[in-house]
């Protein structure tokens, strides 16, 4: 996935923008990246992250950047920010994107004569190919209106120009996109995690398709947002912050709501909840209330090296770290029934090894409570895990077997609850992973604890819906 932040001030901009871009490190892993405005001239960095950190990588070198205006990436795709010198003026591009239809798009600006002089992995660089879609429009504005309509997938943006930032979400708001506001001062950023510790306050939702114009004096609408809306609900069940809010719904309380409801209708016996860090906290806490039992810190995440989330691109390494980074507590596990509360069962292979040692340090029930539904499909649109092919999923590997074969058969059925093939698929998850009990918070519910309409929720993971 990925995350941006910008900012621009009266002053100097380099600490928060160097901090505020570290506050989006959760949403990515690969690559980060800052650019400033100064004198009329642009300076970047970027770093490879893979094997260090943000802040480790930045902060040694943040008095080469001047200036009162930049804008910052993280991101799991290529290399950004990208500069552009062009018939719309000089600027600087961050973007949060998934494109489907790349290959005929570097066709298409081939053939109209256009060149990369970007690459990554091998292949084109996909923030540059924005930047050229861009470069097709005669304003700004035009040029994003043409990023809307020509790519198949999602892009959500920052521009950096010699007038301000120019911020741009997705046209069906598949990623949020946030402003901030402090004296003299504003911010538009992915995620609203870092704006209290900045001195920002959220000041307004970018809407589905909407452009704005920010200044160190304020900020003004260049497009209107469109009608329909589809933001990813992975946002609220993994991929956000536990104190960052999108359409004013925050997190940990949507996490919260999600246990208390399964708490309240789980009739299994257990002596006490714990969630697997970080993500499956606030759930557990919720389900320890809606059940009336004791919450326990039986699994701890290691953060001295690991201060936030931490995916490896290579999956060796990541079922390593993933393993390395928990470690249970065998005074808390010894003889006791305990209910674990999750964000999500992707692959399997975490989690089947974190159940094993569960045993092996001396838990007598293992049960597992998981936030959303099973997912059943690939993501389309941004690509909240690195699976690239449906067979990736343990849900689809075991339909597969389920269906002799056939991994794309009664799928619908497979993805509503209670049926007899949901009910198959789960009880084979719960085997597979040597759990005692298994239960998926439902589609239903997970809506109702976010709050908003379904169709304003993007759901494709678990039951292919598209609604635009």
């Amino acid at each position: 996935m990925g995350g941006f932040f910008g900012t621009i001030s009266k002053s100097a901009c380099i600490t928060d923008l160097f901090y505020g871009t570290d506050y989006n490190s959760h949403l990515g892993t690969r690559r980060g990246g800052l650019a400033t405005f100064h004198k009329g001239a642009f300076n970047r960095s970027i770093h490879n992250l893979e094997n260090s950190y943000f802040r480790n990588s930045f902060e040694k070198n943040l008095d080469k950047f001047k200036g009162n205006s930049g804008i910052g990436a993280i991101s799991d795709t290529d290399p950004q920010p990208i500069f552009m010198h062009t018939h719309l003026g000089k600027f600087a591009l961050v973007t949060v994107a998934k494109i489907n239809n790349i290959r005929e798009l570097e066709k298409h600006l081939l053939k109209k004569g256009y060149h990369f002089s970007e690459l990554s992995s091998g292949g084109i660089n996909q923030t540059e190919l924005i930047a050229l879609l861009i470069n097709e429009g005669n304003s700004f504005t035009e040029g994003i209106e043409n990023v809307y309509d020509k790519i198949k997938g999602s892009c959500s943006l920052l521009l950096l120009t010699k007038d301000g930032i120019i911020a741009a979400r997705d046209k069906y708001g598949r990623t949020p996109v946030l402003i901030g506001k402090k004296e003299g001062s504003y911010a538009v950023s992915s995620e609203n995690a870092g704006f209290p510790n900045l001195d920002f306050k959220l000041d307004y939702n970018v809407g589905p398709g909407e452009i704005i114009l920010l200044t160190a004096d304020g900020y003004t609408q260049l497009r209107k947002p469109n009608n329909k809306m589809q933001i990813c609900s992975f946002l609220w069940v993994y991929y956000g912050y536990p104190v960052s809010t999108y359409e004013n719904i925050n997190v940990d309380f949507v996490r919260y709501e999600c246990g208390l409801n399964m708490g309240k209708n789980d009739q299994t016996d257990a002596d006490y909840v714990s969630g697997i860090p970080d993500s499956g906290v606030g759930m557990a806490l919720g389900y320890a209330e809606g059940k009336d039992i004791p919450y326990r810190r039986a699994i701890v995440k290691y953060t001295p090296t690991w201060p936030r989330s931490f995916t490896p691109a290579n999956q060796i390494v990541r079922d390593l770290v993933a393993k390395m980074k928990l470690i249970p507590n065998k005074k808390l596990l010894e003889g006791k029934r305990v209910i674990f509360c999750d964000d999500s069962i992707v692959r399997g292979t975490q989690l089947r090894d974190n159940v094993n040692i569960l045993y092996k340090f001396g838990a007598k029930e293992a049960h597992m409570r998981v936030c959303c539904p099973p997912i059943l499909f690939s993501c389309p649109f941004i690509g909240f895990s690195a699976s690239k092919s449906p067979l990736e999923l343990i849900a689809r590997r075991i339909i597969k077997e389920l269906e002799n074969g056939d991994d794309e058969k009664n799928l619908d059925k497979y993805a509503s609850t209670h049926t007899e093939q949901y009910n198959n698929l789960v009880e084979c998850i719960r085997k597979k992973l040597n759990i005692t009990t298994l239960k998926f918070n439902t589609l239903e519910d997970l809506i109702k604890a976010i709050g908003l309409p379904k169709e304003c929720v993007c759901t494709h993971c678990y039951d292919n819906s598209s609604y635009f």
